[in-house]
C-alpha cells in the first residue's frame, strides 16, 4: 500500500510526534502534581462522589472501577515516563505498532483523567490534546511512510481549531467586528505574562491591526492549509507567527504551542530543505505494510463520520465552542474569547490569626502563583504549564459569586491542608491555621507608564465589594453579626 505514504513529510511527522509528546509530559506532570489537591480523595471536587453520579458513571475512564490518589499518580507518572521516551523519540525507531500503541496508551490515560477532571479539566486544550494524540498515533514509525490521510486530518484538526476560533469571535463579540477587542484583551486575559502590559501600553491603531491580523489568520488563512505546497506550508507558518505572538504576550496553558506543532502537518520536506539545508529533502521509505495500512484507512474512515458534527457546528448560527460530541473527544468543536470582558476583576483570598474579623484585624493576603494578587509583583510566564486552580479563579471573578469548589478551598485553607498549600505561591501563615478567612473583590487595571514610574507598580486596584465574608474553622460568624 505504497500510495498511501508520503515521504515528503518525515521532518513533520518528527515534530508532530515528538511535539504532542512532549505536551502529553507537561500534562501528565501537571496531573500528578495538581490532581490530588483538587480532584483526590480529599480534594476540592473529589472524583469519588463524581463517580456517584449518573453521568459519571458513563464516563471512559479507568477509575469507574476504583479510584485511589496513589494509582492516580501512578498512571500520571507512568503516562509521563511513556511520553518521555516519545520525546525522545525512541520508539519511533521500532516498527509502527510501537508508537502507536504508546501513544493509544497515553490517549487513554489521560481520557481517563480528563473525564472525571470535572471544571478543573473543562478546557477545550484538554479535547485539543486527546484529539491530536489519537490522530498522530496513526503517523507510524520511521520504518513505514507517513500516511498521507492522517497528515490531511491533522490539517483539518488545524482547520477546525483556527476556523471555529475565528467564527466564534465573529459571531460572539461586536468588539472582534469592529476592531477594539484588542484594546481590553491583553489586560483583562486569564493569566497574563510579563509582556502583556507592554501588549496592552501600544497604541491603538496597533491592536486595530492586531485583530485584523487574527481575523486573517484564522478565518482565511486556514483554507489554504489544504492547498498545493508551497502555499500550504506558507499557511502554516502564518499560524505558527501567530500563535508565537499569543506565547510571547500570554499565558494560555499548551493551547498555543500545541497548535504551533500541529500546524506542521501542512510543512513539506522540499520546503523545510530550502529553508535549512541539513534538513534532507529526500524523505524516507515509502513503504505501507498492509497491516498499518488497514488500520490507517479505517481510522480515516472513522474520523471521517465523526467530523459531520464539528463540520455542521462550524457554520450553525448557534455554534458551539470547545465542545466534544463523543465520549472519547475526538473531532471536537474548538474556539476561544468569543466574548471579551472589558474589565478585569480579580478574588482575593485573605486570612488572620485574630481572635475577632472586626476592623483592626491584620488581614494577610494568600497568593497564587500565576494569577495577578500582589500590585507590585510582575506577572509570571508558566504556559505551557497548566496551573488550574488560578484558572478558575478567573472565572470565579467573572461571575461574582462563590462555588462548591471555591467554599471547599477556604476550608482547606482554614485547615492549613499542605496539599492545598502547595498550590499557592505563598501561604503568610507559614503552614499555621488562621482563625479566619475572606475573599474581596477588586477592579485590576495594568498600571500606565507614568504610573509605573511613580510607585513601581504593575497594577493599580481598588475594592469593589465582599464576595465572601469572614468565616471561621468553628462556623462561627464575626461577633457583630452574633445576636
Amino acid at each position: 500500500m505504497d500510495w498511501l505514504g508520503d515521504n515528503d513529510y518525515e521532518f513533520a511527522r518528527e515534530i508532530l510526534q515528538r511535539g504532542t509528546a512532549a505536551i502529553y509530559l507537561i500534562a501528565f506532570l501537571s496531573t500528578a502534581a495538581q490532581f490530588p489537591a483538587l480532584l483526590g480523595e480529599r480534594g476540592l471536587l473529589p472524583v469519588t462522589h463524581f463517580l456517584r453520579s449518573p453521568y459519571g458513571r458513563r464516563q471512559p475512564t479507568i477509575f469507574r472501577w476504583r479510584y485511589s490518589d496513589r494509582m492516580l499518580r501512578l498512571i500520571a507518572w507512568g503516562g509521563a515516563l511513556v511520553s518521555a521516551s516519545l520525546v525522545a523519540g525512541l520508539p519511533q525507531l521500532g516498527p509502527a505498532w510501537v508508537p502507536m500503541v504508546l501513544f493509544l496508551l497515553i490517549w487513554a490515560a489521560y481520557l481517563s483523567i480528563v473525564t472525571v477532571g470535572q471544571t478543573f479539566y473543562g478546557f477545550g486544550w484538554e479535547s485539543l490534546l486527546l484529539e491530536a494524540g489519537f490522530m498522530v498515533a496513526l503517523l507510524g514509525s520511521s520504518q513505514v511512510a507517513p500516511p498521507v490521510t492522517i497528515i490531511w486530518l491533522t490539517r483539518w484538526l488545524v482547520f477546525r481549531l483556527e476556523f471555529g476560533a475565528g467564527m466564534i469571535k465573529m459571531r460572539g463579540d461586536k468588539s472582534w467586528r469592529d476592531l477594539t477587542a484588542l484594546n481590553y484583551h491583553h489586560e483583562t486575559q486569564p493569566m497574563p505574562n510579563p509582556l502583556s502590559r507592554f501588549a496592552h501600553l501600544m497604541p491603538r491603531w496597533f491592536h486595530r491591526i492586531e485583530v485584523l491580523g487574527n481575523h486573517f489568520a484564522q478565518l482565511i488563512v486556514p483554507f489554504y492549509l489544504f492547498a498545493p505546497q508551497p502555499v500550504a506550508s506558507i499557511a502554516a507558518a502564518v499560524v505558527v507567527l501567530t500563535q508565537l505572538w499569543l506565547v510571547v504576550t500570554g499565558n494560555f496553558a499548551w493551547l498555543n504551542v500545541l497548535t504551533i506543532v500541529l500546524a506542521f502537518s501542512a510543512v513539506s520536506d522540499p520546503v523545510i530543505h530550502r529553508l535549512i539545508p541539513a534538513i534532507s529533502a529526500d524523505g524516507g521509505t515509502t513503504e505501507v505494510p498492509l497491516w498499518f495500512g488497514v488500520i490507517v484507512l479505517a481510522v480515516t474512515a472513522f474520523i471521517a463520520v465523526l467530523s459531520w458534527w464539528p463540520l455542521r457546528n462550524l457554520f450553525s448560527r448557534h455554534q458551539l465552542m470547545n465542545a466534544s460530541f463523543n465520549r472519547w473527544h475526538l473531532v471536537n468543536a474548538y474556539g476561544a474569547f468569543g466574548s471579551v470582558t472589558k474589565e478585569r476583576y480579580e478574588v482575593i483570598v485573605e486570612g488572620t490569626q485574630a481572635e475577632s474579623p472586626d476592623d483592626d484585624a491584620e488581614w494577610l493576603a494568600y497568593e497564587f502563583k500565576g494569577k495577578p494578587g500582589d500590585p507590585a509583583r510582575i506577572p509570571r510566564q508558566y504556559a505551557p504549564y497548566h496551573l488550574r486552580l488560578d484558572w478558575l479563579m478567573w472565572f470565579l471573578a467573572l461571575g461574582f459569586r462563590d462555588t462548591l469548589w471555591f467554599r471547599v478551598f477556604l476550608v482547606r485553607l482554614l485547615e492549613a491542608d499542605a496539599g492545598t498549600l502547595k498550590l499557592l505561591r505563598r501561604d503568610p501563615f507559614s503552614g499555621t491555621p488562621p482563625r479566619w478567612v475572606r475573599a474581596r473583590v477588586f477592579l485590576y487595571r495594568f498600571a500606565t507608564r507614568r504610573e509605573r514610574r511613580s510607585n513601581h507598580l504593575w497594577w493599580m486596584r481598588e475594592e469593589v465589594g465582599m464576595l465572601v465574608p469572614p468565616v471561621s474553622g468553628s462556623g462561627r460568624a464575626p461577633a457583630s453579626e452574633r445576636p
